[in-house]
Protein backbone atom coordinates (compact mmCIF):
# COMPACT_ATOMS: atom_id res chain seq x y z
CA UNK A 1 0.00 0.00 0.00
CA UNK A 2 1.23 3.52 -1.25
CA UNK A 3 0.35 6.73 0.50
CA UNK A 4 1.05 10.22 -1.32
CA UNK A 5 2.24 12.78 0.84
CA UNK A 6 -1.27 14.36 1.74
CA UNK A 7 -2.96 11.26 2.59
CA UNK A 8 -0.02 10.33 4.88
CA UNK A 9 -0.16 13.79 6.65
CA UNK A 10 -3.84 13.44 7.22
CA UNK A 11 -3.77 9.30 8.46
CA UNK A 12 -1.25 10.97 10.95
CA UNK A 13 -2.56 14.60 11.96
CA UNK A 14 0.29 15.96 10.84
CA UNK A 15 0.92 18.62 8.04
CA UNK A 16 2.06 18.14 4.37
CA UNK A 17 4.61 21.05 5.48
CA UNK A 18 6.19 18.94 8.22
CA UNK A 19 6.60 16.20 5.93
CA UNK A 20 7.65 17.96 3.29
CA UNK A 21 10.41 19.38 5.86
CA UNK A 22 11.22 16.15 6.99
CA UNK A 23 11.91 15.28 3.31
CA UNK A 24 14.23 18.38 2.81
CA UNK A 25 16.35 17.66 5.55
CA UNK A 26 16.91 13.99 4.79
CA UNK A 27 14.88 12.58 7.95
CA UNK A 28 12.51 10.85 5.81
CA UNK A 29 12.74 10.56 2.62
CA UNK A 30 9.48 8.36 0.42
CA UNK A 31 10.29 5.42 -0.73
CA UNK A 32 9.11 5.84 -3.94
CA UNK A 33 7.83 8.73 -6.42
CA UNK A 34 5.14 8.85 -9.07
CA UNK A 35 6.04 9.58 -12.71
CA UNK A 36 4.15 13.15 -11.67
CA UNK A 37 6.82 13.70 -9.56
CA UNK A 38 4.38 13.00 -6.24
CA UNK A 39 6.09 11.19 -2.80
CA UNK A 40 5.46 8.05 -2.32
CA UNK A 41 5.05 6.50 1.28
CA UNK A 42 5.20 2.60 1.99
CA UNK A 43 4.93 0.55 5.21
CA UNK A 44 9.49 0.76 5.90
CA UNK A 45 8.39 4.97 5.75
CA UNK A 46 5.34 4.60 8.30
CA UNK A 47 7.42 2.52 10.43
CA UNK A 48 10.24 5.23 10.15
CA UNK A 49 7.81 8.26 10.90
CA UNK A 50 6.81 6.15 13.87
CA UNK A 51 10.19 6.14 15.67
CA UNK A 52 10.78 9.76 14.38
CA UNK A 53 7.46 11.03 16.25
CA UNK A 54 8.59 8.80 19.24
CA UNK A 55 11.68 10.21 19.70
CA UNK A 56 9.76 13.89 19.51
CA UNK A 57 7.56 12.98 21.78
CA UNK A 58 10.47 11.83 24.28
CA UNK A 59 11.96 15.71 24.01
CA UNK A 60 14.32 15.11 21.05
CA UNK A 61 14.86 17.78 18.58
CA UNK A 62 15.42 16.79 14.78
CA UNK A 63 18.88 17.24 14.64
CA UNK A 64 19.52 14.63 17.65
CA UNK A 65 16.88 11.82 16.04
CA UNK A 66 18.73 12.31 12.43
CA UNK A 67 22.53 11.46 14.16
CA UNK A 68 20.46 9.05 15.92
CA UNK A 69 18.51 7.53 12.82
CA UNK A 70 21.69 7.45 11.18
CA UNK A 71 22.87 4.50 13.61
CA UNK A 72 21.46 1.29 13.52
CA UNK A 73 17.64 1.80 14.84
CA UNK A 74 16.43 0.07 17.53
CA UNK A 75 13.35 -2.48 17.01
CA UNK A 76 9.85 -0.64 17.25
CA UNK A 77 8.63 -2.69 20.30
CA UNK A 78 11.81 -0.38 22.13
CA UNK A 79 10.47 2.38 20.52
CA UNK A 80 6.89 1.46 21.51
CA UNK A 81 7.99 0.72 25.14
CA UNK A 82 9.70 4.20 25.38
CA UNK A 83 6.93 5.93 24.96
CA UNK A 84 4.95 3.89 27.29
CA UNK A 85 7.33 4.63 30.21
CA UNK A 86 7.15 8.13 28.63
CA UNK A 87 3.74 8.61 29.19
CA UNK A 88 3.78 6.95 32.32
CA UNK A 89 6.20 9.79 33.66
CA UNK A 90 3.65 12.02 32.10
CA UNK A 91 0.19 10.90 33.91
CA UNK A 92 2.59 11.00 36.99
CA UNK A 93 3.77 14.53 36.32
CA UNK A 94 0.01 15.47 35.88
CA UNK A 95 -1.18 13.47 39.09
CA UNK A 96 1.16 15.49 40.75
CA UNK A 97 0.36 19.32 39.19
CA UNK A 98 -2.97 18.52 40.34
CA UNK A 99 -2.74 17.74 43.89
CA UNK A 100 -0.53 20.79 44.03
CA UNK A 101 -3.09 22.99 41.70
CA UNK A 102 -6.44 21.38 44.81
CA UNK A 103 -3.99 22.35 47.62
CA UNK A 104 -3.11 25.85 45.87
CA UNK A 105 -7.06 26.23 45.16
CA UNK A 106 -7.59 25.73 49.23
CA UNK A 107 -5.23 28.36 50.48
CA UNK A 108 -6.76 30.80 47.72
CA UNK A 109 -10.29 30.54 48.79
CA UNK A 110 -9.59 31.86 52.51
CA UNK A 111 -7.92 34.77 50.44
CA UNK A 112 -6.99 37.09 47.52
CA UNK A 113 -3.96 36.33 45.65
CA UNK A 114 -3.94 38.61 42.49
CA UNK A 115 -0.38 36.70 40.98
CA UNK A 116 -1.96 33.41 40.94
CA UNK A 117 -2.80 33.79 37.01
CA UNK A 118 1.20 34.42 36.53
CA UNK A 119 2.07 31.71 38.76
CA UNK A 120 0.08 29.01 36.63
CA UNK A 121 1.37 30.51 33.45
CA UNK A 122 4.96 30.32 34.61
CA UNK A 123 4.24 26.83 35.50
CA UNK A 124 2.43 26.00 32.71
CA UNK A 125 5.70 27.26 30.35
CA UNK A 126 7.59 25.22 32.92
CA UNK A 127 6.06 22.56 32.23
CA UNK A 128 6.90 22.93 28.19
CA UNK A 129 10.19 23.69 28.51
CA UNK A 130 10.59 20.17 30.31
CA UNK A 131 9.27 18.29 27.28
CA UNK A 132 12.08 20.06 25.24
CA UNK A 133 14.80 19.94 27.34
CA UNK A 134 16.79 18.14 29.94
CA UNK A 135 17.43 19.18 33.37
CA UNK A 136 21.08 19.75 32.49
CA UNK A 137 20.24 21.93 29.13
CA UNK A 138 17.80 24.10 31.05
CA UNK A 139 20.68 24.52 33.56
CA UNK A 140 23.04 25.91 30.69
CA UNK A 141 19.93 28.07 28.92
CA UNK A 142 20.02 31.41 30.43
CA UNK A 143 16.36 32.06 28.11
CA UNK A 144 14.88 29.75 30.76
CA UNK A 145 15.94 32.51 33.72
CA UNK A 146 13.10 34.13 33.63
CA UNK A 147 15.36 37.77 35.11
CA UNK A 148 13.42 41.00 34.56
CA UNK A 149 16.27 42.47 33.04
CA UNK A 150 16.02 39.69 30.16
CA UNK A 151 12.59 39.28 30.06
CA UNK A 152 12.48 43.58 29.14
CA UNK A 153 15.16 43.30 26.75
CA UNK A 154 12.98 40.82 24.92
CA UNK A 155 9.65 43.10 25.47
CA UNK A 156 11.52 45.84 23.98
CA UNK A 157 12.62 44.13 20.39
CA UNK A 158 9.35 42.43 20.36
CA UNK A 159 7.28 46.30 20.31
CA UNK A 160 9.95 47.12 17.89
CA UNK A 161 9.30 44.16 15.72
CA UNK A 162 5.65 44.96 15.94
CA UNK A 163 6.07 48.65 14.94
CA UNK A 164 8.57 48.28 11.94
CA UNK A 165 5.58 45.78 10.76
CA UNK A 166 2.70 47.72 10.96
CA UNK A 167 4.36 50.61 9.58
CA UNK A 168 4.78 48.04 6.53
CA UNK A 169 8.69 48.86 6.88
CA UNK A 170 10.23 45.98 4.43
CA UNK A 171 12.91 43.44 6.05
CA UNK A 172 16.27 44.97 3.87
CA UNK A 173 15.52 48.16 5.16
CA UNK A 174 18.61 49.36 7.32
CA UNK A 175 16.22 49.55 10.38
CA UNK A 176 15.15 46.11 10.63
CA UNK A 177 18.42 44.61 9.21
CA UNK A 178 19.78 46.52 12.34
CA UNK A 179 16.91 45.20 14.36
CA UNK A 180 17.54 40.93 13.81
CA UNK A 181 21.07 41.72 14.08
CA UNK A 182 20.57 42.70 17.78
CA UNK A 183 17.52 40.22 17.68
CA UNK A 184 19.89 37.30 17.22
CA UNK A 185 22.58 38.73 19.28
CA UNK A 186 20.71 38.37 22.25
CA UNK A 187 19.26 35.09 21.66
CA UNK A 188 22.86 33.60 20.86
CA UNK A 189 23.67 35.03 24.25
CA UNK A 190 20.13 33.50 25.91
CA UNK A 191 20.94 29.72 24.02
CA UNK A 192 24.73 30.05 25.58
CA UNK A 193 26.13 30.49 22.21
CA UNK A 194 25.06 26.51 21.67
CA UNK A 195 23.31 26.06 18.27
CA UNK A 196 21.67 22.60 19.96
CA UNK A 197 19.88 24.78 22.36
CA UNK A 198 18.96 26.93 19.55
CA UNK A 199 17.50 24.30 17.74
CA UNK A 200 15.42 22.87 20.69
CA UNK A 201 13.95 26.07 21.58
CA UNK A 202 12.79 26.70 17.34
CA UNK A 203 11.09 23.58 17.70
CA UNK A 204 9.55 24.37 21.11
CA UNK A 205 8.36 27.54 19.73
CA UNK A 206 7.27 26.16 16.28
CA UNK A 207 5.07 23.34 18.27
CA UNK A 208 3.44 25.17 20.92
CA UNK A 209 1.05 27.62 20.53
CA UNK A 210 0.89 28.50 24.55
CA UNK A 211 5.08 29.38 24.18
CA UNK A 212 4.57 31.62 21.78
CA UNK A 213 1.22 33.48 23.56
CA UNK A 214 3.18 33.72 26.99
CA UNK A 215 6.74 35.00 25.34
CA UNK A 216 4.26 37.19 23.19
CA UNK A 217 6.50 36.80 19.77
CA UNK A 218 3.92 35.81 17.36
CA UNK A 219 4.67 33.33 14.25
CA UNK A 220 4.56 36.50 12.06
CA UNK A 221 7.03 38.55 13.97
CA UNK A 222 9.62 35.73 14.32
CA UNK A 223 9.20 35.38 10.34
CA UNK A 224 9.86 38.99 10.01
CA UNK A 225 12.78 38.67 12.04
CA UNK A 226 14.40 36.22 10.41
CA UNK A 227 13.82 37.85 6.48
CA UNK A 228 15.79 41.08 7.75
CA UNK A 229 18.68 38.94 9.20
CA UNK A 230 18.65 37.46 5.98
CA UNK A 231 19.01 40.49 4.38
CA UNK A 232 21.65 41.90 6.76
CA UNK A 233 24.13 39.13 5.49
CA UNK A 234 22.92 39.92 1.84
CA UNK A 235 23.76 43.31 2.16
CA UNK A 236 27.42 42.02 2.95
CA UNK A 237 27.82 39.40 0.28
CA UNK A 238 26.69 41.86 -2.28
CA UNK A 239 29.72 43.37 -2.24
CA UNK A 240 31.88 40.56 -3.34
CA UNK A 241 29.71 39.07 -5.82
CA UNK A 242 28.75 40.25 -9.59
CA UNK A 243 24.73 41.11 -10.37
CA UNK A 244 24.09 37.72 -11.56
CA UNK A 245 25.76 36.03 -8.50
CA UNK A 246 23.94 38.01 -6.23
CA UNK A 247 20.44 38.10 -7.76
CA UNK A 248 20.70 34.59 -7.57
CA UNK A 249 21.67 34.27 -4.18
CA UNK A 250 19.01 36.66 -3.15
CA UNK A 251 16.74 34.40 -4.39
CA UNK A 252 17.69 31.34 -2.48
CA UNK A 253 19.67 32.21 0.18
CA UNK A 254 16.66 33.41 2.48
CA UNK A 255 14.75 30.16 2.08
CA UNK A 256 17.85 28.17 3.17
CA UNK A 257 18.53 30.04 6.15
CA UNK A 258 16.43 27.93 8.52
CA UNK A 259 18.01 24.63 7.57
CA UNK A 260 21.43 26.28 9.74
CA UNK A 261 20.41 25.64 12.88
CA UNK A 262 19.56 22.14 12.91
CA UNK A 263 22.30 20.97 10.82
CA UNK A 264 25.08 23.33 12.94
CA UNK A 265 22.89 21.09 15.72
CA UNK A 266 23.96 17.87 14.96
CA UNK A 267 27.79 19.59 13.84
CA UNK A 268 28.45 20.46 17.26
CA UNK A 269 27.15 17.32 18.85
CA UNK A 270 29.54 15.27 16.51
CA UNK A 271 32.08 17.58 17.50
CA UNK A 272 31.47 17.76 21.53
CA UNK A 273 31.75 13.42 21.43
CA UNK A 274 35.31 14.20 20.13
CA UNK A 275 33.81 12.51 16.23
CA UNK A 276 36.77 12.59 13.77
CA UNK A 277 35.92 15.08 10.90
CA UNK A 278 36.72 12.42 8.74
CA UNK A 279 34.07 9.89 10.92
CA UNK A 280 31.67 8.70 7.89
CA UNK A 281 29.01 10.40 10.38
CA UNK A 282 30.54 13.60 10.20
CA UNK A 283 31.46 13.60 6.63
CA UNK A 284 27.69 13.40 6.07
CA UNK A 285 27.35 16.21 7.70
CA UNK A 286 30.07 18.01 5.76
CA UNK A 287 28.73 16.70 2.59
CA UNK A 288 25.31 18.39 3.78
CA UNK A 289 27.24 21.61 4.57
CA UNK A 290 28.25 21.72 1.27
CA UNK A 291 25.20 20.45 -1.14
CA UNK A 292 23.22 23.82 0.82
CA UNK A 293 26.11 26.23 -0.38
CA UNK A 294 25.52 24.70 -3.70
CA UNK A 295 21.88 25.62 -3.48
CA UNK A 296 21.78 28.86 -2.41
CA UNK A 297 25.08 30.09 -4.61
CA UNK A 298 25.14 27.41 -7.15
CA UNK A 299 27.78 25.48 -8.53
CA UNK A 300 30.52 27.77 -9.33
CA UNK A 301 33.68 27.28 -7.86
CA UNK A 302 34.79 30.35 -8.24
CA UNK A 303 31.21 32.09 -6.65
CA UNK A 304 32.32 30.01 -3.24
CA UNK A 305 35.38 31.25 -3.25
CA UNK A 306 33.99 34.73 -3.03
CA UNK A 307 31.87 33.47 -0.36
CA UNK A 308 34.28 32.24 1.44
CA UNK A 309 36.70 35.46 1.26
CA UNK A 310 34.10 37.63 2.41
CA UNK A 311 33.03 35.32 5.65
CA UNK A 312 36.89 35.57 6.13
CA UNK A 313 36.62 39.59 6.06
CA UNK A 314 33.62 40.68 7.15
CA UNK A 315 32.96 39.71 11.25
CA UNK A 316 29.53 40.62 10.98
CA UNK A 317 28.55 37.67 8.59
CA UNK A 318 29.74 35.58 11.84
CA UNK A 319 27.49 37.88 14.06
CA UNK A 320 24.49 35.76 15.30
CA UNK A 321 25.32 32.23 13.95
CA UNK A 322 26.21 30.24 16.85
CA UNK A 323 29.88 29.65 14.28
CA UNK A 324 32.49 30.12 17.04
CA UNK A 325 36.23 29.45 16.27
CA UNK A 326 36.38 25.69 17.62
CA UNK A 327 33.39 24.60 15.27
CA UNK A 328 34.59 26.71 12.03
CA UNK A 329 38.04 24.39 12.35
CA UNK A 330 36.32 21.10 12.55
CA UNK A 331 34.10 22.25 9.71
CA UNK A 332 36.91 23.25 8.01
CA UNK A 333 39.22 19.85 8.60
CA UNK A 334 35.65 17.92 8.14
CA UNK A 335 35.15 19.83 4.29
CA UNK A 336 39.10 18.92 3.62
CA UNK A 337 38.51 15.22 3.68
CA UNK A 338 35.42 15.31 1.53
CA UNK A 339 35.75 13.71 -1.62
CA UNK A 340 33.92 15.00 -5.29
CA UNK A 341 31.17 12.78 -5.64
Amino acid sequence: MLLRVGELAKRTGLTVRTLHHYDDIGLLEPSLRSEAGYRLYRRQDVARLHRIQALRALGMSLADIGSLLDQPSPPLSTVIERQIRLLERQIARQSQLRDRLANLHRQFVSGEEPEMDDWLKTLELMTMYDRYFTPDELDRLPFYQADADRQAKWNALVQEAEALLQKGVSPAASAARDLATRWMAQLERDTAGNPTLLDKLNAMHANEPGVQEQLGIPPQVSEYVLQAFAESKLVVYQRYLSEEEFEFMRERYPQCMPEWPPLMARLRQQMERGTAPEDPAVQRLAREWRDLLHRFAGDDPATHHKIRQANEQEPALQAGTWMDARMKAYLGQAMAHLTTD
